[in-house]
């Protein structure tokens, strides 16, 4: 077992040309957490989905944090890296090619940190109520690269100007950025669903 392998699910796709997605569960999720969303988001791509290695309290994460939006810098850069290799690792295993992240609250964090620290990774994210990651991010070049930002109008977790940054600091990088803020909270909703699925059927109509 490699430094990088995580304990993970994998689905292969059922229809040809839809996009593999990695699915990065939050807070206290596991490898089974985001089966149902990437099934429902993009049907027939093929899923890889890690549980995080972090334990907080029990629950798994993929970085550590000191308090509640208050992240472990260090460790998410280490992590992001790490995730990076597992996810390569992968590609060759399963043979797929550069994944879309699906990520969610702390999966959403490092999937923007990977796209940060790792630009090459991941083909583009749907990012459900994600926030900076690093205070200090390197300079990174996203050219072109799609990706989605939902956000809660109501979540208490994350506050809205942290997510405006987020979008600014992945467009500045070049990235094609939709940020989208809805009526909802933290949790998901169906509008997410809906909106992941719409944007992913768009990505990939593109690729076509």
């Amino acid at each position: 077992m490699t430094e990088s392998t995580f304990i993970h699910r994998f689905e292969p796709a059922t229809r040809a040309g839809s996009p593999p997605l990695l699915l990065l569960h939050g807070t206290g999720g596991d490898e089974n957490d985001l089966l149902g969303l990437g099934k429902m988001v993009s049907p027939g791509s093929a899923l890889l989905s890690p549980r995080g290695r972090v334990l907080e309290h029990g629950m798994p994460r993929f970085f550590r944090r000191l308090a509640e939006g208050v992240f472990d810098e260090e460790d998410v850069r280490r992590r992001a890296h790490e995730l990076g290799d597992f996810v390569g690792e992968a590609r060759q295993r399963y043979g797929i090619a550069a994944p879309v992240a699906v990520g969610f609250s702390n999966g959403a964090n490092i999937a923007a940190a990977l796209l940060l620290l790792e630009p090459d990774v991941l083909a583009g994210a749907i990012l459900l109520r994600a926030m900076v990651p690093l205070s200090d991010p390197p300079t990174a070049d996203l050219a072109g690269k799609p990706i989605l930002l939902l956000s809660g109008h109501g979540d208490p977790i994350v506050p809205a100007g942290n997510s405006a940054r987020l979008a600014a600091l992945l467009s500045q990088a070049g990235a094609s950025v939709t940020h989208r803020i809805l009526p909802a909270g933290h949790q998901l909703s169906q509008a997410d669903v809906t909106l992941a699925r719409d944007w992913i059927g768009n990505v990939e109509a593109k690729a076509a």
